[in-house]
């Protein structure tokens, strides 16, 4: 396990109203006038997050209670669940909403009949899908590795854990912060909310009602709420005070746009235009690592970093890129080791350009990874 004796209680790399999760910092309400932008300060710096991708996805099936305990073990700042529903309008632990890829789901004869295909976000998807379940149902599956040729290893715990909720998600993280004596985030995503909201399962409401359920909706707390829409956090804004940070990809645009015969894409959102419109509802940008450290489209490199993260930090909001993995599939040409594309590559290379671009936290499927590179960089 790394130690992180420098790190155990570091201030977070954030503005200090912005994201400014530790305990000791503060965050401000939503604003009440529309098109008001929520209140700033200029970025300071201090060391940048580790956020537990899925957990520790890179060792133990993602959104499972034992991938996220590993990440905190391993030293991650915040662990990421990604939230959706059941048919009970329970929010649960998946990546998405289809299940056959991420469970045994396929293997239980019973809910064979349930195997449908439906359009998720203007695409067609056929599978298996938590709305169509209870919580009591989908607790009888169990998680799968859902890279099994990428990482083999894992696949050692295919059947051993089940979906959690987010309410378990919860009292992970509070038992291990007693455990460990440090203060561990929860950083949720909402899937697909106009999807949701279109078949009446909104997410929104009861991620609000369960944050405080456990003394969370507040601006003291270690919470930050991200979404790749746009709409589902301008909601969010209104009903809570914890902060939210927007998703953006390198390519393509959000659904709630795309829906709303809006053009913008995710490129049009990190233009200084797009990230003043941004700085209205949210307080950080969780941007592909891509849009920060652009790939030359002849040779597949990262060369130097784009104005992203600056003008961001110019308008208060914090920069946490996604994702870091160990393999070399998943980086930048220059930082892959060998031609094997699941070898492991150059992490603390890439880890380190990031940060010397400026990002306040990184996303990782290997937590320990990017801490020992962060530890080294932090010097």
């Amino acid at each position: 396990m790394t130690s992180r004796k420098h790190l155990r209680h570091r201030p977070l790399l954030l503005p200090l109203v912005a994201l400014a999760m530790a305990p000791a910092l503060a965050t401000v309400p939503a604003s009440a006038e529309a098109g008001t932008a929520r209140a700033h300060q200029a970025p300071h710096r201090a060391d940048p997050v580790v956020v537990g991708h899925r957990g520790a996805s890179g060792y133990r099936p993602e959104h499972t209670l034992a991938s996220y305990r590993l990440a905190i073990r391993l030293g991650a700042d915040y662990v990421e669940p990604d939230l959706v529903s059941t048919k009970d309008r329970v929010l649960v632990a998946r990546h998405e909403n289809e299940i056959g890829g991420t469970t045994d789901v396929a293997d239980h004869p019973e809910f064979a009949g349930r195997r449908t295909t439906k359009t998720i976000d203007g695409r067609a998807v056929t599978g298996f899908f938590t709305e169509d379940f209870t919580l009591a149902e989908l607790k009888t599956l169990r998680a799968k590795e859902r890279l099994p040729l990428v990482r083999p290893d894992n696949t050692r715990y295919d059947g051993r854990f089940e979906i959690p909720t987010l309410t378990e998600v919860l009292q992970l993280v509070r038992e291990e912060s007693r455990r460990t004596g440090r203060s561990i985030g929860v950083y949720p995503e909402t899937k697909h909310p106009t999807y949701f909201d279109s078949i009446g399962l909104s997410l929104e409401e009861p991620l609000v009602r369960t944050l405080d359920r456990f003394g969370l909706d507040r601006k003291r707390s270690k919470v930050i709420i991200q979404s790749f829409e746009t709409a589902n956090l301008r909601d969010l804004d209104r009903m809570t005070a914890v902060p939210l940070a927007q998703l953006v990809d390198a390519a393509g645009a959000p659904y709630d746009l795309v829906a709303a015969g809006d053009p913008r894409t995710y490129r049009d959102l990190v233009t200084p235009r797009g990230l003043d419109t941004i700085a209205r509802y949210a307080d950080g940008l969780g941007a592909h690592k891509d849009l920060v450290l652009p790939r030359d489209p002849a040779t597949g490199a990262a060369g130097a970093p784009s104005a992203v993260v600056r003008d961001a930090h110019r308008r208060g909001l914090v920069v946490h890129v996604w994702t870091v993995r160990d393999e070399n599939q998943f980086m930048a040409t220059n930082f892959r080791r060998g031609t094997d594309p699941n070898a492991k590559g150059d992490v603390r290379a890439e880890v380190h350009a990031l940060l010397d671009a400026g990002v306040d936290g990184i996303f990782a499927d290997h937590p320990d990874s990017v801490v020992d590179a962060l530890e080294e960089w932090l010097g």
